[in-house]
């Protein structure tokens, strides 16, 4: 198969012919019809995760069509089109018996702890716990799009921010991650502050959703031009980026005893923030992780998306090829572009 592939951190990728994937005994192959491009693959080639092993091929964000399965596997068969979530549970676990695939303490991860989908075929263990059978309205692309980003916002938004008609949510950051949180957030009635640096980003944000925009560099506190907005600070607050920064605009940018979700990863210098805990007590604010989200939530989001709720279509910015996709991963070094790219020609 051909694939984009990484020998060493932050050294170019090369376009390598390496031998097709086998199943594993309870795993599927599938060939790969779309991928997104996701700021956490960047992550990934730059270091920042201690599950990759080099060489290394990106890539965790995909739909596709099964081409074999395991001996094990009892509910998929050559010819279905999949999806799956980038955390993959093993569905024994503790954390998995609870329905917390997200967590998995075995969790399986194509682009991190195993080899990805930058390439014509990827190989997925526990196929039955965590394959999503992709319904006929839904494209390849489409389907790729929804990935770690979109499906990971819906966690935060839906189940982790449990967000309702009528609140105030604040989005820091309007990438891939950010965009699809202020899609969702609106599709349930909630009032939207978007927040970046980049007045592209913002404009895009009010297109989907966003009921009022702050451009970071453009405002003294981003924390009190929130507080300003929604009369008194937003009832939950995404930190879609990943920075010691948002995350402590989100945090002092919420009204008494609301919840900050932090989905953006921290890494680098940012790993272990200081962090406004005085506000945290004095006001009974929540500090929530979101991580993922598990196979057995998708059926609420795909019915959204069927009755056109939820539009992740539009957040598609463009697809490429996987040739380039060895120019367009280093390139995320610089957060240029609005939307999600997704690479659908191999």
């Amino acid at each position: 198969m051909k694939a984009a592939m990484y020998r060493a951190f932050g050294k170019p990728l090369a376009i390598e012919n390496l031998p097709d994937p086998t199943p594993p005994p309870s795993g599927v192959v599938i060939r790969v019809e779309a991928t997104g491009l996701c700021r956490s693959d960047w992550h990934g080639w730059m270091g920042h995760d201690p599950d990759i092993r080099l060489p290394h091929i990106p890539g965790h964000e995909l739909a596709g069509v099964v081409e074999s399965v395991g001996p094990e596997v009892m509910k998929w068969k050559p010819g279905e089109q999949v999806t799956l979530p980038f955390v993959c549970g093993c569905g024994v676990c503790p954390q998995c018996a609870s329905g917390n695939h997200q967590v998995c303490d075995h969790q399986f991860q194509p682009g991190f702890t195993h080899w990805g989908s930058f390439a014509e075929y990827v190989a997925i263990d526990y196929a039955d716990v965590n394959l999503v059978r992709l319904p006929e309205e839904l494209d390849y692309v489409t389907a790729a799009s929804l990935g770690c980003r979109f499906v990971t916002s819906f966690r935060a938004v839906v189940d982790q921010g449990n967000v309702s008609a009528g609140q105030w949510v604040a989005v820091h950051g309007c990438g891939g991650v950010g965009l699809s949180a202020i899609m969702i957030a609106d599709a349930l009635g909630a009032q939207v502050v978007a927040i970046d640096i980049d007045d592209a980003k913002l404009n895009f944000a009010r297109s989907i959703g966003a009921d009022a925009v702050v451009n970071a560099t453009q405002v003294d506190s981003v924390a009190e031009c929130v507080c300003s907005i929604t009369g008194g600070g937003a009832h939950v607050s995404i930190d879609a980026l990943g920075s010691a920064v948002t995350c402590t605009n989100s945090i002092l940018g919420l009204r008494k005893r609301g919840k900050h979700i932090q989905v953006g990863l921290m890494v680098g210098n940012d790993r272990s923030p200081l962090l406004p805990m005085d506000k945290v007590i004095a006001n009974e604010l929540e500090i929530l992780g979101s991580h993922g989200i598990q196979a057995h939530r998708y059926p609420q989001l795909l019915e959204m998306i069927k009755a056109g709720q939820l539009q992740p279509k539009r957040l598609i910015g463009r697809t490429i090829s996987l040739e380039d996709s060895l120019i367009e991963l280093p390139n995320m070094s610089n957060f240029g572009g609005v939307g999600v790219t997704v690479i659908d020609q191999f």
